[in-house]
């Protein structure tokens, strides 16, 4: 009798919680997928700015083209390396890798593509039980799980501001990724 009620326990317990454990795999793999079709996406529209309008920006205060690309890459790495990761952040202000300083067109696209690459293989390797964790967000308390979209919130933000770049410049935007 003792068995059984040992056995019974065991199986309510699994069908209570791999349904929990497969919604968090599936978060996971649903996020990769939205993750590299905002990659596709970004490329595409850093493909289609001309590089002698990499520099346009729409008044003196605000960010260039380029330098929009570069924020996208330094804020996903922030996210996902320091907020996610627990690696220590890049300080803004004596970082080089996301400064657009004399990098070219090319080097710049390569530096986002390295940093998906980068964000991607962390989230591969994310422990899900740390989902609920909480971090302090600029003053406000978000778990690790609102970090993830606040991530790809961000991505959206600033290359949305890249699409009107393109447009003023008399340019058509890439045809929208779907499911980003």
């Amino acid at each position: 009798m003792k068995h059984i009620l040992i056995l019974t326990i065991l199986v309510l317990f699994n069908s209570v919680t791999s349904p929990l454990f497969a919604l968090e795999d599936n978060f996971i793999e649903d996020y990769l997928e939205r993750l590299e079709n905002s990659r596709k996406y970004l490329i595409l529209v850093a493909e289609t700015m001309p590089e002698d309008k990499y520099n346009f920006n729409t008044t003196p205060e605000a960010m260039s083209f380029a330098e929009n690309l570069m924020h996208i890459g330094y804020v996903i790495d922030w996210h996902s390396q320091s907020l996610l990761g627990g690696r220590e952040s890049r300080d803004w202000n004596t970082d080089t890798i996301f400064k657009v300083a004399n990098k070219s067109k090319e080097e710049m696209i390569a530096t986002i593509n390295k940093t998906f690459d980068e964000t991607i293989k962390l989230i591969q390797q994310f422990d899900t039980t740390q989902f609920d964790d909480e971090l302090d967000y600029f003053g406000l308390n978000r778990s690790k799980r609102q970090i993830f979209f606040l991530l790809t919130d961000h991505v959206t933000h600033h290359r949305a501001q890249m699409l009107v770049y393109l447009r003023l410049n008399g340019l058509y935007p890439p045809r929208y990724v779907l499911f980003q």
